[in-house]
């Protein structure tokens, strides 16, 4: 059996291409283990010791444990409500292509993601207000899960497309009910392409701003990426502390990645093929 070997010239593209990608990492490792006074001399310059101190200062300043926490909520929450909807949604309109209603849906699915979520911010605020579910982890997830739907949706549908029909045909005649069908036969198949969805929505919610700023501004619920704020003030920055702050709140997102980078990977190049 023949490999495919790489060139001299593609393998040092790829080399520079992954120094590339990694070496905004390298720039906030470095930056969160310095001084103020080492920062000074250079950005590119190693500190003479390490400085644990900018985490525990990133901890006490930002509450990095209480902001972890509330964004862990909610991350996970909406995520798996994310793959819930998404995948039953896909799955009817994948497998009623055919009905012109169920193709009207899909564009209208498509239309949706060039909305803009500026556009709604100040309706959607009065609502939460009316509701009294601003400040409220619930109302938080809600609005997220209702932000990622269109999309999550749009990507599964193709691969739905390409599992075989003869499958559930063989469940019917078996006595399987459509609930059953999907939950025993269709959603264990769906498992790359739900792993894709899942880690770059994982990704996306922990990092999302605009839900957190505008429905979120208690101290006690604030996520990560409100917090990083307190770090930068009109006077001053508190660079150090801020990139330590930062690279604590990237851990959990590494350490999905890792997880399921083999199921993204199926999850992509099947869902090319597919759709």
């Amino acid at each position: 059996m023949k490999t495919n070997k790489l060139n001299p010239a593609s393998r040092f593209l790829l080399a520079f291409m992954t120094l590339f990608f990694l070496f905004p990492f390298f720039i906030c490792i470095l930056m969160s283990v310095k001084s103020k006074q080492e920062t000074s001399r250079g950005i590119l310059s190693l500190p003479d010791t390490i400085h644990w101190e900018n985490f525990t200062a990133a901890m006490e300043k930002a509450k990095i444990l209480l902001s972890m926490k509330n964004s862990i909520i909610v991350t996970v929450c909406s995520v798996v409500l994310i793959l819930f909807v998404a995948s039953t949604a896909a799955y009817a309109i994948g497998r009623r292509y055919h009905n012109r209603f169920y193709r009207f849906y899909e564009t209208l699915l498509v239309a949706s993601m060039m909305l803009p979520f500026q556009v709604i911010m100040v309706p959607v605020y009065r609502m939460y207000k009316d509701l009294n579910m601003l400040n409220t982890r619930i109302g938080a997830i809600i609005m997220i899960v209702g932000l990622a739907i269109a999309y999550c949706t749009v990507m599964i549908i193709g691969f739905v497309r390409g599992i075989p029909l003869e499958l559930e045909e063989a469940a019917e005649l078996e006595g399987a009910g459509r609930f059953r069908i999907f939950f025993t036969i269709i959603f264990p198949l769906l498992k790359p392409i739900l792993a894709t969805v899942a880690t770059l929505q994982f990704l996306a919610v922990w990092n999302e701003f605009n839900v957190s700023i505008l429905l979120l501004q208690d101290e006690s619920i604030k996520t990560i990426p409100m917090q990083q704020y307190v770090f930068f003030g009109a006077y001053g920055a508190d660079y150090n502390t801020a990139f330590a702050a930062a690279v604590m709140s990237m851990i959990p997102v590494v350490i999905i990645f890792l997880a399921l980078q083999k199921q993204v990977v199926e999850g992509m190049t099947a869902g090319a093929v597919k759709g």
